[in-house]
């Protein structure tokens, strides 16, 4: 591979990352299949082992169990929840213009975020607030997957499950997920994520359990420290982590730890989330189409992003893994932007 790529480089981007507003730190780490290229840079209150909120890329651990199961045998995706789930949890869990769908749910629309469940977090509750505004507020508070349910069954489903050409990124749909793999194991989701950090020796890397923990950068919020550990600690699968940690991971789910690596592309059926993001079976991606980068076209990168500007990307075109974080939930864009022109040093 012909890069520009050097210890240096990845400082200098990285060092000029803190002087965008609000960042008070940046961390990224960049790494090859072979490590011929294996770079790590960190600036401002985050050093290079400095543990973080990795945000949704807990996602990305569920769906990862998720995915190991289905190729074990132990669960099929289509599956419907209500295989594994009491009926108090799927009754009236979503119901659309008055049709209830709840038994049409299966586990590859939870997956792939095509359920078209109402998300606890985003959307508007009965009461007319917003759970992630409060929470970026700095209003703590628990959310517990029992509360999830019962919030959820009183707000607006958007879509029936599966409607084709149709995706809406919720929280909803991990949480209900971990329900499913603690009815397979046995074990709550926290101790079967225990149990995965130490199959892949994720040393540093630990689900929220202590409210009084305080070994993570601090979490912000523009200039505010965001200090939630109520919401952090009830969810029982928001997880702090590391960068090499998460490289870690990165590199077993795309060399086939999870699900055969010659089979990958088979969860590459996308839909439309968020700009510029895409949805896939577990799997998020970020596309910059040419229009927007005419003169160097931005290849995909196929992971998982978190709220606070964490990432962990793998860029198949160039067979480039990037882990890291910026730490600042108003402006996980400036992720992005550094993720771009990481790539465009490396081609």
């Amino acid at each position: 591979m012909e890069s520009e790529m050097n210890k240096s480089t990845l400082d200098k981007i990285v060092s000029n990352v803190i002087t965008k507003k609000h960042i008070y730190g940046a961390l990224f780490y960049v790494s090859s299949d072979d490590n011929s290229i294996d770079l790590i840079s960190a600036v401002g209150n985050i050093k290079e082992d400095s543990q973080y909120y990795i945000a949704s890329i807990n996602k990305l651990f569920v769906s990862a169990i998720i995915l190991k199961f289905y190729t074990e045998n132990r669960l099929d995706l289509n599956d419907k929840i209500s295989k594994y789930l009491p009926e108090e949890v799927v009754s009236g869990l979503h119901v659309y213009r008055g049709k209830d769908y709840s038994n049409d749910l299966s586990i590859l629309h939870l997956i792939s975020q095509t359920s078209g469940l109402p998300g606890y977090l985003i959307d508007k509750q009965t009461s007319g607030k917003k759970a992630m505004t409060e929470l970026e507020a700095g209003i703590d508070q628990p959310w517990p997957v029992e509360k999830v349910i019962h919030e959820v069954k009183k707000m607006k489903a958007h879509f029936p499950p599966g409607k084709e050409g149709r995706a809406k990124y919720i929280d909803t749909n991990h949480q209900i997920l971990s329900l499913v793999i603690e009815k397979i194991t046995g074990e709550p989701i926290n101790r079967v994520l225990h149990e995965l950090f130490k199959e892949l020796n994720l040393t540093k890397t630990y689900v929220c359990e202590d409210v009084k923990d305080r070994n993570f950068v601090p979490i912000r919020y523009k200039s505010d420290i965001v200090n939630i550990p109520l919401f952090l600690t009830s969810t029982r699968n928001d997880i702090i982590s590391t960068a090499n940690d998460q490289m870690t991971f990165l590199k077993a789910f795309f060399n086939g730890y999870f699900f055969p690596k010659q089979r990958l592309t088979e969860l590459e059926k996308w839909n439309n989330v968020f700009f510029p993001f895409k949805y896939g079976i577990g799997i998020q991606k970020f596309h910059l189409p040419r229009i927007l980068s005419p003169f160097k076209p931005v290849p995909d990168m196929i992971g998982h992003s978190g709220s606070v500007g964490s990432i962990a990307f793998y860029v198949p075109d160039i067979n480039i893994y990037m882990t890291g974080t910026v730490n600042q939930q108003a402006r996980p864009n400036i992720a992005f932007q550094t993720m771009i022109k990481i790539v465009n040093k490396l081609r």
